[in-house]
């Protein structure tokens, strides 16, 4: 490969993290919203393509976390539950929606390494959640990817 050739790799491969980065970002709130209101994803989505400038954001990622996630929350919060110290209803809704998105991202998405899905999450927890709420969700999230991932995470991936 040339150097123009991997440069330009480079470049696509940070602009594909941002984008991912951004699109998270907005499904938090998008997820959060949908918890709380209990509007469709279709209609938040309408919404926040109307309210937000998507610029640089994977807005196919975007679109397949605020439909995907809702579709399975039950499976996904199944999922995690037994990893976690309280109840599920007592959980805050940015809490539960970062770790339903990693809890997706961990069983849908397997493109994406576990410990970018868990560092996303802790920094997502770190912007949206209650103080230090960023450790409890690297736990419960730790234990969901040693669940769903053993394989990858015994190859030090």
């Amino acid at each position: 490969m040339n150097a123009a050739a991997e440069a330009d790799s480079v470049e696509a491969r940070r602009a594909l993290i941002a984008g991912r980065h951004k699109a998270r970002h907005y499904a938090v709130q998008a997820l959060y919203q949908w918890a709380v209101s209990g509007n469709s994803p279709g209609d938040i989505e309408r919404q926040f393509r109307e309210d937000f400038e998507f610029r640089g954001t994977d807005l196919e990622y975007f679109q397949s976390l605020i439909h995907g996630v809702p579709a399975c929350a039950s499976e996904l919060d199944l999922a995690f539950s037994p990893f976690l110290d309280i109840e599920l209803h007592k959980l805050g809704p940015v809490e539960r929606a970062v770790l339903r998105i990693a809890t997706w991202e961990l069983r849908e998405r397997l493109d994406v390494p576990w410990r970018v899905v868990l560092d996303e999450a802790v920094s997502l927890t770190r912007k949206f959640g209650a103080t230090d709420s960023h450790r409890f969700v690297n736990a419960v999230l730790d234990r969901v990817a040693r669940e769903l991932r053993p394989v990858e995470i015994r190859g030090g991936r």
